[in-house]
């Protein structure tokens, strides 16, 4: 099969990719390399799949209507849409670029494919659409109508689009709330990478809430795992929609999670223990029944496990200490 995987260069697109080509698909991979943080680490990540057979990538900014319609002349068999611009906090500054990247970009997805005979569109939300919600676990039918971020708005918006073309359009799509994705190759404007920078660097953190909220830290091998399973088996339901939690099931508090990083690295964290941020929430926790139930899906990699790795992979990509 020829899957299309956007946001190609980014952390969870770039462990898909190298998934499938693993297994033998021919993987189209786009990206805009934006400067949201360091392109060099996306270009870095695009080198490690150039090395694999039957990969092609395109630069390409998918809010461009004429170009995604171009991109879409030769069809794929699917497309894992994980192109987005992420991040809450930034989103309340710049709203404008995560409508443009998640709402514009996804429309121009969903009219490229509507008359294609796509197999399947499986594309990526976030546990941030349930807002304050503070019933746990988090439930996909638990109402996901009051967002506390513009980043969650336009996802929810995503989620609303992609039900509407399966309903118009027949357009076969799967949507994964994603719950707070960790490991190697990962963001550098999440809390492990920035808190091991910053810890090496003998700096303090910020450690906002005073480290009282939770969250639900997921490793990027159980995420890719989860999304190739949903890839492999279309919906066929009527409209042909559907949507999952992918998460750990496990949450964290932050306090205990920056524990398990000064164990990894073997050093002391400095705190500045700061209020709640703007746009951010006490708790996140999947439920994840439906995706085991329907899937077999189920995550195995611990925190310790996953920490340990992504700190092994810093101080080599960083500073060349092999693992």
């Amino acid at each position: 099969m020829t899957i299309l995987v956007t946001g190609v260069a980014g952390f969870i697109g770039s462990f898909v990719a190298h998934a499938l080509l693993e297994r033998g698909d021919a993987v189209v991979g786009v990206d805009n390399l934006n400067d949201y943080y360091d392109p060099a680490l996306k270009r870095a990540r695009l080198g490690r799949l150039e090395a694999l057979r039957g990969f092609r990538f395109e630069k390409l900014d998918l809010a461009d209507r004429d170009a995604t319609r171009r991109l879409f002349r030769e069809p794929p068999t699917s497309v894992v849409h994980l192109a987005a611009q992420a991040g809450v906090r930034n989103s309340i500054e710049n709203p404008h670029a995560y409508v443009d990247a998640n709402v514009v970009a996804f429309l121009n997805i969903l009219e490229a494919v509507r008359d294609t005979g796509l197999r399947h569109l499986v594309y990526a939300s976030t546990s941030a659409v349930y807002g304050a919600n503070a019933k746990l676990p988090f439930a996909v039918d638990d109402p996901a109508d009051q967002p506390v971020s513009m980043y969650a708005a336009t996802k929810k918006s995503g989620e609303l689009m992609a039900h509407a073309y399966s309903h118009l359009f027949d357009v076969p799509t799967t949507g994964l709330r994603f719950f707070t994705v960790y490991g190697p190759w990962g963001r550098p404007d999440m809390a492990l990478f920035e808190f091991t920078r910053r810890i090496l660097a003998d700096q303090p953190i910020d450690v906002f809430n005073r480290g009282h909220h939770s969250r639900d830290f997921t490793y990027i091998d159980d995420i890719v795992e989860g999304v190739l399973r949903v890839l492999d088996r279309p919906p066929d339901g009527t409209p042909p929609n559907r949507l999952y939690n992918i998460g750990n099931n496990q949450p964290v508090e932050l306090l205990r999670f920056i524990e398990v990083i000064e164990a990894a690295l073997g050093r002391r964290a400095r705190k500045n223990l700061l209020p709640m941020q703007p746009g951010d929430v006490e708790a996140t926790y999947a439920d994840i029944a439906p995706l085991e139930r329907d899937f077999g899906y189920r995550p195995c990699t611990s925190i310790e496990t996953g920490v340990a790795r992504f700190v092994a992979w810093y101080r080599d990509y960083y500073y060349g200490v092999p693992p």
